[in-house]
């Protein structure tokens, strides 16, 4: 008889939430369930059968990914997706292969072998004046660190010191990559003539680390200039990007998938997350994925880690949103300065960006975690007001000048409960 009443109860109390409804709506998010990383349990959707057989029959299976090792931030992402099986468990077989540059990774994605690729601002831009059929659907890094270094015995103590020279000096950059409009712009906010102050040589990653002799000066990313300074020693920084371009780049995917596999592109977007949340929960087992990755084997867990924090951990998790209107316009100095430079044919805005960007994933990704869709970016403040064409920019939150990770969940980040470590925050 207790066990009847107790039983009577409790059908009360569901038929009572059944009538009113937000209490039932209430009960279930209170019974989602979290892994210790802070992603739902249940939310691990298979892709449908329809949709491998139609990436089959494109000859698309496994799918493809382009990446690039040595890209801070990016790589964590991509490896941990691939290293701990995210896709897999959501039914996708793919390969993750690596590429030195966004240029590289261009050729084949203009080509259609890969479906999936990685793009700093530079290159994707390229992509859309093209007419490659892309969409972002993450930014996938922000606040890169590119920075321009000379050998430790050079005379020059600033990019100022580049002017008016008897012979112009030569720098090595990545042609086409987000390295040279930095360096185009800070040379413009410092009256450098290229051509006459300064010449510009292509030249990989690799050989800019090694400092070779007859170079000036070189413009990586890193983890290139943070390795040259701490690790090899052989260079110091004189200047660095971030008052010139507030950088952030595109995980992107071909339309013909989100056309026609669109669980496949959610499936993506959701590993996107959970792996930057596993990254957040486990960051030395982080190092562990990026080491196994033949590109990086002789990188130092030292280095590898410090990344992570820098590029991965700094900024809130939210920062994967790809707030169309906001990267539209910061990327809009790009997109002048390719088109009066004759890099691109079309004439491009914002809104060029905003019709290259399919949030829709993100949206259901964030719903399903309770997250607040951000207005902007975490790293810039709330009454961030400056105008994105002037240069050089008001002080804003970056791995330079910012140490310590940004709280979160703080007020106003979450729509539901959600939980990370085991410990449950309230919306």
């Amino acid at each position: 008889m207790k066990e009847f009443n107790v039983s009577r109860r409790i059908f009360s109390v569901l038929a009572v939430a059944m009538l009113s409804g937000a209490p039932m709506l209430s009960m279930a998010q209170d019974a989602t369930k979290f892994t210790n990383y802070g992603w739902p349990e249940n939310a691990y959707e298979k892709i449908s059968p329809k949709s491998v057989a139609w990436l089959k029959e494109k000859g698309w299976w496994p799918l493809q990914v382009a990446f690039q090792p040595p890209w801070s931030g990016q790589n964590t992402i991509n490896l941990v997706m691939d290293k701990t099986g995210l896709l897999s468990k959501r039914g996708i077989e793919a390969k993750f292969q690596a590429f030195p540059s966004g240029p590289a990774i261009n050729e084949v994605i203009i080509s259609g072998r890969f479906q999936f690729g990685n793009g700093g601002n530079f290159p994707f831009t390229t992509l859309i004046d093209k007419n490659v059929p892309v969409k972002t659907i993450a930014i996938i890094n922000v606040n890169l660190m590119h920075a321009m270094l000379v050998p430790l015995d050079s005379k020059i103590k600033s990019i100022d010191d580049f002017k008016n020279r008897k012979e112009p000096a030569t720098i090595g950059l990545v042609t086409g990559s987000s390295a040279e409009f930095y360096i185009q712009a800070a040379a413009k906010a410092h009256g450098l003539v290229i051509g006459k102050d300064i010449i510009l040589k292509n030249m990989p990653p690799g050989e800019q680390m090694a400092m070779p002799k007859g170079i000036d000066a070189v413009v990586p990313w890193d983890p290139t200039p943070t390795i040259m300074v701490k690790e090899r020693k052989n260079a110091r920084i004189i200047n660095d990007s971030y008052p010139y371009n507030i950088y952030g780049s595109s995980f992107y995917v071909r339309q013909e998938v989100i056309d026609n596999a669109p669980d496949v592109v959610q499936a993506f977007t959701d590993a996107i997350v959970e792996a930057t949340l596993w990254i957040r929960k486990n960051p030395d087992d982080a190092v562990k994925a990026m080491q196994e990755d033949p590109n990086l084997k002789n990188f130092s867990a030292a280095i590898l880690r410090e990344q992570i924090n820098m590029y991965n951990n700094l900024d809130k998790p939210t920062y994967l949103y790809p707030i169309p209107l906001f990267w539209g316009r910061a990327n809009e100095p790009i997109y002048e300065w390719l088109y009066e430079n004759k890099r691109i044919q079309n004439k491009t805005s914002a809104s060029t960006f905003i019709t290259a960007v399919d949030a829709r994933f993100m949206d259901n990704t964030f719903s399903k975690l309770g997250w607040t869709v951000p207005k902007l970016p975490p790293f810039l403040p709330a009454s961030w007001s400056a105008p994105m064409d002037k240069i050089p920019y008001p002080k804003y939150s970056t791995p330079l000048n910012t140490t310590k990770p940004q709280p979160f969940p703080e007020k106003g980040d979450l729509t539901k409960d959600w939980s990370f470590d085991n410990k449950v925050y309230k919306k």
